[in-house]
């Protein structure tokens, strides 16, 4: 055990572990093996309250079982949170065979551990009377933190992997994220610099050495990975895009020009801004994989926003559509920035309750709505009038947002277009007319500019209109020719059913509901008979349901199923097996039930 200050100790294990003690209580930093809890009576230190971990990789934190059992409180990044309590699931999920995920998440634990909860990012806590701020700081792994506190008289900044010391890293290998990738790389030089503008006097790594002139140490960490990037051709805009996050559309309209998908600021006379769209902040590159763990938001850029432009704050935000991408960043800006959601009408719920739709690119986490936006409407913020259209097409579940600014009329269409390009998903819900509709509400509306997700904003034309017609156009035809809608109209999609919630958690023994919405495919009135399909020993309220529906019509029909006791699995599947009329297409729609 090394004492490095008053209240601050060292103890080497398969990391450095942490000790920051008060009074006969201390709060770890880090857990290794668990060997530290060995060790601490010789400072005087007889309970530990806390364990704060920086990362999941394995030495640091192979040795919590210790910790659950001795009833220590174990707090995990909350980006990180599966790969501590739900670890199982991921090394059931992991690719191995034909593998092209470099990420280093099979250093993660063996075995699941309980933890007492998570460490959002930006948040300030309190643990055993000792204030800890968690700041985002990706570079090793996605999901890493580092832990800032002042303790004996100086800031502390607990960094886990981000560096090892003056110009050095723990690990090169734990940057690549995929394969031949370097995002950990660029992500690592964003989160020193991020470090370095709070002026920490001390960072305490995981692995090497106490750094004690953090600025040295981190400025030639940043000036060997940058020619590390540059020889790899990498990220080659990353410190300019740092300098200038933002772009001037007009003088009060903004577009992020780091984030995965565009986001844009609209700026208030009374220096407020409303966000369209926020996901990604900054992205240096996207992790393989899916998995909570391998995605990233953080409030990187505001600053400069705030710095740059005179804002004072981040009011409102509103979604083009639910997609991750779009949303991801939401509850972080409610979280530090007092930020309103401001949600529209037709997709509100899938924020809200995301885990009862099977739609792709779901959020982790629910995002309460403030306010529920109407369409076709004007809705007044600040001295701009914003107008949202219903505008199905890449997901049946968006807007468009019409407002003006500077003199020019907007439109803010989101994922729909990338220029003139379709950009439909048909499990998103797809209809084959839906670039027709939207080609029309576009021309109905003629905005001078049309903003995109994913691509820079336009100037419209008329020529611009026409091909986006005929495309739509073409797209109808082409789906109507393709498909044997004339007979069995299923939609572009292709299925007749559909449960909600899709994902259901109920305890042993218990009961729940679900709703079954139907549709006929059919140009006559008829009868559709739903068979719900369970495993063994489970019981169903009215497992064979009977309605008839108009011709090309829908309906939708509810029971009840109750688990048996004594028992606990993971996504067990229950089904519907639909017959509409004389023709039975068989188990059409899924839903997916945890007991717990």
């Amino acid at each position: 055990m090394k004492q490095i200050s008053e209240n601050l100790f060292l103890y080497e294990d398969t990391c450095n572990v942490y000790v920051v003690k008060n009074g006969h209580s201390a709060v770890l930093i880090d857990f290794g093996s668990g060997d530290v809890l060995d060790e601490l009576a010789a400072i005087g230190v007889k309970r530990v309250t806390d364990v704060l971990l920086t990362h999941h990789h394995r030495d640091q934190c192979q040795g919590l079982e210790r910790a659950n059992h001795e009833g220590i409180n174990i707090w995990v990044p909350h980006m990180e949170q599966d790969l501590f309590q739900e670890v199982d699931t991921h090394w059931q999920a992991r690719e191995i065979d034909n593998n092209y995920n470099m990420r280093q998440d099979r250093f993660s634990l063996l075995w699941p551990v309980t933890i007492t909860g998570t460490l959002t990012d930006y948040s300030t806590r309190v643990f055993n009377q000792q204030l800890f701020t968690i700041i985002p700081t990706p570079g090793h792994t996605v999901g890493s933190i580092s832990i800032i506190t002042e303790l004996d008289g100086k800031k502390i900044a607990f960094t886990g992997d981000l560096i090892a010391g003056p110009g050095k890293v723990w690990s090169l290998s734990a940057t690549q994220w995929t394969y031949n990738g370097g995002e950990g790389i660029a992500l690592t030089v964003l989160s020193l610099l991020d470090l370095q503008e709070r002026e920490i006097d001390l960072l305490l790594p995981s692995h090497g050495v106490v750094i004690d002139e953090p600025d040295f140490a981190i400025n030639l960490l940043i000036e060997r990975l940058r020619e590390l990037m540059k020889r790899r051709k990498q990220n080659p805009r990353l410190f300019e895009l740092r300098e200038k996050p933002y772009e001037t559309i007009t003088p009060h309209l903004l577009k992020n020009r780091t984030s995965l998908s565009n986001s844009y600021v609209l700026i208030s006379s009374s220096r407020k801004a409303l966000m369209i769209d926020f996901g990604y902040d900054f992205v240096g590159g996207v992790a393989a994989g899916a998995d909570r763990a391998s995605r990233r938001p953080w409030l990187y850029t505001i600053s400069a926003l705030k710095r740059d432009f005179h804002v004072d704050s981040i009011d409102v935000v509103i979604p083009t559509h639910f997609h991750d991408d779009h949303v991801a960043g939401f509850n972080l800006l409610k979280s530090v920035e007092n930020t309103q959601v401001w949600c529209p009408e037709n997709f509100s719920d899938i924020l809200e309750n995301p885990q009862s739709y099977d739609l792709p690119c779901l959020w982790y986490d629910p995002i309460s709505v403030d306010r529920k936006l109407p369409l076709h409407q004007a809705i007044q913020w600040e001295e701009y009038e914003l107008t949202l259209y219903e505008q199905p097409g890449h997901t049946l579940y968006a807007v468009a947002i019409q407002f003006e600014v500077d003199g020019k009329k907007m439109l803010a269409v989101g994922d729909q277009y990338q220029g003139t390009d379709y950009n439909y998903v048909y499990h998103n819900g797809f209809r084959i007319w839906d670039y027709r509709a939207s080609a029309r509400l576009y021309k109905n509306i003629r905005p001078d500019i049309l903003l995109f997700g994913h691509c820079d904003p336009i100037y419209v034309t008329d020529e611009y209109l026409d091909i986006i017609t005929e495309n739509g156009e073409a797209l109808e035809r082409l789906h109507q020719e393709l498909l044997p809608l004339e007979t069995i109209d299923f939609g572009a999609e292709g299925f007749g059913a559909t449960i909600k919630p899709y994902q259901i958690f109920v305890e042993e023994g218990g009961t729940f509901s679900i709703e079954v919405e139907i549709k006929n495919p059919f140009q006559e009135e008829e009868e559709a008979i739903v068979n719900v399909v369970v495993p063994n020993k489970w019981k169903v309220r009215n497992g064979k349901m009977k309605v008839g529906i108009s011709g090309k019509g829908t309906a939708k029909v509810k029971t009840e199923i109750t688990v048996p006791p004594r028992m606990k699995i993971r996504r067990e599947r229950i089904a519907v097996d639909l017959t509409i009329g004389k023709k039975r297409f068989g188990q059409h729609a899924e839903a997916l039930v945890t007991i717990k």
